[in-house]
C-alpha cells in the first residue's frame, strides 16, 4: 500500500508555492515494531503516524501484536530538508481514545546530503554516510546511508521516547519528481 503525500486545504497560491519549493518525495517504509509497550490487557493494536510539517500519514492497525510487521510505504513531499520527521505509535482502541505507545524524531539531512553525491559506478552495498545516535535523532544504533542497486537507502532503528520500551524499524528512499525544484 502506498500513501500519497497529503496537503491541507490551501489556497491555489499556497499550493503553487508548495509545488515550486518541492524538492522531491521521501518514501518511508515502516517495516516493523520491536518489543512495543502493552497498552491493552496482554497486548496492543499498534499503528504508526508519521508527520512532517503539515503532512500526516498513518499505517494500518495490526491487531494484538507488540512485534507488528507493517511493511507499508508512506510518502512525504519534502520542501524543507531541515524539517524533522516525527513518528508516533498508537494503540487502537474501539471504545476510547487511542493510547500513545511512544514517539521518535529523526533528521533527514544526512540522507539528503548523500543524495547530492554522484555515486554511479559504486558497487551495490557501499556505505556512503554513517549516522550516530544523537540529540537530533532517536536512533537506537548507528545507521548507514547506502548505495543499493542504483538507489540511496537508509535503514533506521528508532528507539521510542516517552514510553517504557519499544523500537520501530524504517527505511528511507528518495523519489525524484519531474518538474520539481530538485536537490
Amino acid at each position: 500500500m502506498v500513501d500519497s503525500p497529503t496537503f491541507p486545504l490551501e489556497s491555489p497560491k499556497e499550493q503553487k508555492t508548495l509545488m515550486d519549493n518541492l524538492l522531491g518525495l521521501l518514501r518511508i517504509r515502516v517495516l516493523k515494531g520491536v518489543n512495543l509497550a502493552v497498552r491493552d490487557v496482554v497486548s496492543s493494536d499498534p499503528y504508526v503516524v508519521v508527520k512532517m510539517g503539515k503532512q500526516k500519514l498513518k499505517t494500518r492497525v495490526v491487531k494484538k501484536d507488540i512485534n507488528p510487521e507493517w511493511n507499508e510505504d508512506l510518502t512525504l513531499s519534502v520542501s524543507d530538508p531541515n524539517a524533522p520527521v516525527k513518528l508516533t505509535v498508537y494503540d487502537h482502541d474501539t471504545f476510547s481514545m487511542d493510547d500513545k505507545m511512544g514517539d521518535a524524531e529523526f533528521d533527514i539531512r544526512p540522507f539528503i546530503e548523500s543524495l547530492k553525491m554522484i555515486l554511479n559506478g559504486l558497487p551495490s552495498g557501499t556505505v556512503i554516510t554513517r549516522v550516530q545516535p544523537s540529540r537530533q535523532n532517536c536512533l537506537a544504533e548507528e545507521s548507514s546511508v547506502k548505495w543499493v542497486d542504483g538507489k540511496i537507502i537508509q535503514d533506521l532503528s528508532l528507539r521510542l521516547r516517552n514510553v517504557e520500551c519499544g523500537e520501530v524499524e524504517i527505511q528511507l528512499q528518495w523519489i525524484d519528481l519531474p518538474g520539481c525544484k530538485g536537490l
